[in-house]
């Protein structure tokens, strides 16, 4: 071949349709193709051992996240994920996802816990308060029964 040849070749484009319906680009082989078009089947195949190397699953033996019901936990499991994270046991983005779930929890139990302290502050306060109406109602009812046992004196 010489240099005429292959400079029509490179020029030439690709004689297929894309799947949008407009004329491929690509410069075509001696067949009048592109090499993807020419092979569809590498076009998928590649696409798969991409798709393969790209994917990344879950480890079998990984071990399953705790129940976080106090900030502690929290704590411990950040510390976890990071000692996971550093040494290459979790990739990047996954540590990325759990990081504003884990705020999310955080939060979540930090007003559970102050609805929780609330709570017990209002239970005391009526108890209080009740005590001290008794106490008043005791102190009236003997202050009444002081008042009528002088009456009765004189």
């Amino acid at each position: 071949m010489n240099n005429a040849t292959k400079k029509m070749n490179v020029d030439r484009k690709c004689s297929a349709v894309t799947k949008r319906g407009t004329p491929c680009r690509a410069a075509a082989t001696d067949g009048g193709l592109c090499y993807f078009h020419a092979n569809p089947q590498k076009a998928s195949e590649l696409g798969r051992i991409g798709g393969r190397s790209k994917h990344r699953f879950a480890a079998e033996n990984a071990d399953p996240l705790p129940t976080l019901t106090n900030a502690i936990e929290v704590r411990d499991l950040v510390a976890r994920l990071i000692a996971d994270l550093y040494a290459g046991k979790l990739h990047p983005r996954i540590a990325a996802g759990l990081a504003p779930l884990m705020n999310l929890q955080l939060r979540a139990i930090e007003a559970t816990n102050l609805e929780f302290r609330i709570a017990k502050l209002e239970e005391r306060l009526a108890k209080t308060e009740e005590m001290s109406e008794r106490q008043q109602a005791a102190k009236a009812k003997s202050g009444a029964d002081a008042g009528a046992g002088a009456k009765q004196a004189d």
